[in-house]
């Protein structure tokens, strides 16, 4: 997967710290556990057509959390860009 540039991005992670930086958009969601106004941020990835060519087979997305403790995540498919 390729980092993408999230819509409305409001900073970048990691960049400073020697990684390639992962653009994100802050935002306040409803969660069903944290209420209404619950902290979260959002990324954007890009599969390459060969990953999308295995996702399309059936294959799964990985996750890969840095470190030992594992936040609750959301996992969904972003709009269809315009351009």
């Amino acid at each position: 997967m390729q980092i993408g540039r999230v819509q409305g991005t409001t900073r970048v992670l990691g960049k400073s710290q020697g990684y390639m930086g992962l653009p994100l958009r802050d935002e306040m969601i409803n969660c069903t556990v944290g209420g209404e106004g619950t902290p979260a941020m959002v990324t954007a990835w890009l599969p390459t057509p060969k990953e999308l060519e295995a996702l399309n087979a059936g294959a799964p997305v990985h996750v890969r959390i840095i470190g030992t403790a594992h936040p609750p995540i959301m996992v969904e498919v972003g709009e269809v860009p315009n351009e």
